[in-house]
């Protein structure tokens, strides 16, 4: 979500804290929502790492990096502005679980459609379109569950969901060789992880009534309050996810700068570890928060470790000393992601417009894809990694100094 958000217009859906509880929540539904947003993770994971960039080669021959750019952008681009429409959609229909399915639908066919691309400017567009498409299933997705799990189980949810970055980069490890099944093959896998994950949500969660806000209860001062916690959390957000891009840009070239002889499933390794220990991580802060009550302080702990693990990698004498830097700093990004990710729906209680609060929030994770190179080219090629790392790290503390400023009650 754009700073602009708690603009003009804000009071629309920056609520005030007092809303009306949701329905006592299934015991069936996080599990099942967990596996449903691991499937949305893997729809787009293995596609992007593996197949898509693979399509372009076949496409553009020599020419792949630029029309991969072109690509890239296009879509980040399009994801943006149809992670906003779909979210405003399903709040104006009321009809969360409509969305998902459709958005579930179109991903799944415009995905296999890859093969039928006879040019890389077609698959440029159709990479756009399964773009809408999987903005359309997950923006309302991550809504529904603002509208149905209590604040006491937030921190849960956000545990849960740290689960989705290590599921989608094992599916990619999953996929068939190319040489074996081909495009057709590795695209129905794809599709057929992602089915079998989102539809048990879809055919088996019971969702309850759309739930509305006790909008009787807003007075101008409170929804000023709620509009600069909205305004902090996002820009907090936005800090930690440029300390995570740019990172992930470079981190082959910065991996053999500090060691020529790492191999790439030495690479693969360290980060796929430091996704795993997220996991536990977020599990138990998530579980802390709920707690406690406190889960703005979760998510400023995790922002301190990722600034220290960064500020460690500037300033490692020893590629070991580097390497655990690096992987803390993995570690606490993905675990500050994932119980952010659950906590934001805290503060967008008013259900009439989750969903476009949703979408602007998820601008954050598009809007480093534009801002990230600019700060490493700046710094690299005259100052080295750790003028970056360094940068990145005061990012990240802002970040936490952003998250601790909050009142306890956010």
């Amino acid at each position: 979500m754009k700073a602009e958000v708690a603009g003009t217009g804000h009071e629309r859906w920056a609520a005030d804290i007092v809303t009306v509880p949701p329905a006592r929540l299934s015991p069936a539904f996080l599990p099942l929502y967990a596996l449903a947003y691991a499937g949305g993770v893997i729809a787009y994971t293995p596609f992007l790492m593996l197949v898509l960039p693979a399509r372009v080669t076949e496409l553009a021959g020599g020419d792949d990096v630029r029309w991969l750019g072109y690509i890239v952008f296009a879509g980040a681009l399009s994801a943006s502005l149809a992670g906003v429409a779909s979210g405003w959609l399903s709040d104006v229909t009321r009809r969360r679980r409509t969305w998902v399915a459709a958005g579930l639908a179109a991903t799944v066919l415009l995905q296999l459609a890859i093969v039928w691309c006879d040019t890389v400017m077609v698959l440029l567009w159709l990479v756009v379109a399964w773009q809408i498409a999987l903005n359309l299933m997950l923006t309302p997705l991550i809504a529904w569950a603002g509208d149905v799990v209590p604040d006491d189980r937030k921190g849960l949810l956000g545990g849960l969901l740290s689960l989705a970055p290590p599921l989608g980069a094992l599916s990619a490890m999953l996929l068939p060789e190319a040489a074996e099944q081909g495009l057709a093959g590795r695209t129905a896998t794809i599709a057929a992880m992602t089915l079998v994950l989102v539809l048990p949500l879809l055919l088996f969660a019971r969702s309850g009534p759309f739930p509305d806000a006790d909008r009787s209860t807003r007075q101008s001062a409170a929804i000023a309050r709620a509009a600069s916690v909205v305004q902090r959390v996002w820009l907090a957000r936005l800090l930690m996810q440029l300390s995570g891009a740019a990172l992930a840009a470079y981190l082959y070239f910065w991996l053999r700068s500090l060691d020529p002889m790492m191999d790439d499933a030495a690479k693969m390794l360290l980060y796929a570890t430091g996704l795993g220990l997220s996991v536990g991580a977020a599990l138990l802060l998530g579980r802390w928060s709920d707690r406690h009550g406190r889960p703005f302080l979760a998510l400023a702990l995790t922002a301190l470790v990722a600034a220290a693990g960064l500020l460690v990698m500037a300033l490692a004498g020893t590629p070991a000393t580097a390497k655990l830097a690096y992987l803390a700093f993995v570690t606490a990004n993905a675990a500050f992601l994932a119980l952010h990710a659950s906590q934001t729906l805290r503060i967008l209680p008013d259900a009439a417009s989750r969903g476009l609060g949703i979408g602007l929030f998820n601008l954050t994770n598009t809007a480093p894809s534009l801002i990230m190179p600019w700060i490493a080219i700046t710094m690299v090629p005259d100052f080295g990694y750790a003028s970056l790392f360094l940068v990145l790290a005061l990012l990240a503390l802002a970040a936490a100094l952003l998250l601790l400023s909050l009142p306890h009650d956010a």
